[in-house]
């Protein structure tokens, strides 16, 4: 991207235009923001790029947290079904409420949005996260934990549904690299949480419920950043009526009249299924097959942490193909061998499937970044997130259940290994198609 003022100012018109003018409260990033070149224009214009790093701030904590709650329950899943005497099936349904939520409560996100705003949409959902995370361990029994997850996931939902939202808005023409960075910060907060929430509930003195606990501290230090966007506003850059005349001139988006938006809320799915089975079971899976508690957690901190370069790398190369299927297609091709390798020799080739399966999931962020390419405008990335997320999840919802009662059923973890395998074939196949070079406008306008 140049320096000059001239394409600073194209940015904003693009992402003014994007998102419908003033019918939301954040404002796209002006001239002298992290879309243009460096800024001449006073005080305002200082103003408005402090505030466009202050996203970037925002974005980059709001992704530290959307994991840690699912992850930190992974790696202390045992120590929770004993301590609050869940069977392997209730347990399964625990690990089934991060998608439900996310279906039930992420659908919500864009009509939110357009009433208050998408930053104080997100600084509720940070809200919502720490005090989920905080009540959760204390609130006593299976039922209230699952109502403390339930919150923490419902900031999650609206948040995840809004992150390219925000991204689209205020950095049009970064959509790669933003997503890629938004990404990483997601995949670095996940590893954490699974790598160091065994050793620091031994350093709590051994009990789960502060190990799980302590995670509502960073989720409170995310709420800092977008209280104060919440309270920002910034002038639109075109008039009221201007931009009232570019939303009635949009033609209407019926979402569910693309096959495109159905190829890809279907790979969010399925993508969406592994990821969670992964987060809820692998470290059960290696403590089953012998290895220590906390090596397993490790194990699930290394798949986690491989999003971490590689989710800023995956963005950016896919912004600049055409078509994304061989990347879908070479990150299923991992998964499978990852999933070969557990059912064979779970334990003796440990750290070589941690990474394979890393490389798999790397399919969340791939699939971000299909979500702000597969539209055109802001309001199209919206609807295409809500639905896409929202459909995916609930396409997600059986995967970690089923594997819980396969588990039970069958003794062991063939069953449910054969049935990860499985799924990975036809998310192959709808990545593809979800990667084809369209746009839903093109296909849901009437």
């Amino acid at each position: 991207m140049g320096g000059m003022v001239s394409e600073g100012t194209r940015t904003l018109k693009s992402a003014t235009t994007n998102t419908g003018g003033p019918a939301a409260n954040d404002s796209p990033a002006p001239t002298g923001g992290p879309s243009g070149g460096p800024s001449t224009g006073g005080p305002s214009a200082a103003t408005r790029a402090w505030t466009t790093r202050l996203v970037v701030v925002g974005i980059v904590l709001a992704a530290l947290n959307l994991r840690p709650a699912i992850t930190s329950l992974g790696a202390l899943l045992e120590e929770v079904r004993d301590g609050l005497g869940m069977s392997g099936s209730v347990a399964g349904l625990l690990t089934s409420v991060p998608p439900l939520c996310f279906a039930v409560f992420g659908v919500m996100a864009p009509r939110l949005a357009r009433r208050f705003g998408p930053s104080t949409v997100v600084c509720a959902g940070m809200a919502a996260i720490t005090a989920g995370l905080l009540i959760r361990p204390y609130v006593g029994g299976t039922a209230g934990f699952l109502a403390g997850s339930a919150l923490a996931l419902m900031g999650i939902a609206v948040s995840n549904v809004l992150m390219p939202v925000i991204v689209k808005r205020w950095f049009p023409d970064r959509v790669g690299s933003m997503t890629g960075l938004y990404s990483m910060a997601l995949a670095l907060g996940t590893s954490a949480a699974a790598a160091v929430t065994v050793p620091m509930t031994g350093a709590l003195g051994g009990s789960w419920r502060s190990g799980l606990a302590v995670w509502a501290v960073p989720a409170a230090a995310a709420v800092l950043p977008w209280s104060v966007l919440a309270r920002h506003r910034e002038a639109p850059a075109d008039p009221p009526s201007r931009a009232r005349e570019t939303e009635r001139a949009r033609p209407e988006l019926r979402i569910t009249r693309s096959r495109t938006a159905w190829a890809l809320a279907v790979f969010f799915g399925l993508q969406a299924t592994a990821a969670y089975i992964t987060m809820g079971w692998m470290a059960q899976i290696f403590r089953d097959a012998g290895v220590s508690a906390s090596t397993a957690g490790l194990l699930l901190a290394v798949t986690m942490a491989m999003g971490v370069p590689l989710a800023f790398v995956i963005p950016r190369v896919a912004t600049r193909l055409p078509r994304q299927g061989p990347i879908v297609v070479v990150l299923g091709v991992c998964g499978l061998a990852g999933y070969a390798g557990l059912y064979l020799a779970p334990a003796g080739g440990a750290w070589a499937w941690a990474l394979l399966l890393g490389i798999a999931n790397c399919a969340f962020p791939l699939a971000l970044t299909m979500v702000g390419m597969r539209a055109r405008t802001g309001a199209g990335v919206a609807q295409l997130s809500a639905f896409a997320q929202s459909a995916g999840y609930l396409i997600s919802i059986p995967g970690p259940l089923l594997v819980g009662v396969l588990y039970q059923h069958s003794g062991g973890w063939g069953l449910p290994i054969a049935l990860m395998a499985g799924l990975m074939v036809p998310q192959m196949a709808v990545g593809v198609l979800a990667g084809r070079d369209r746009t839903v406008e093109d296909e849901a306008a009437r």
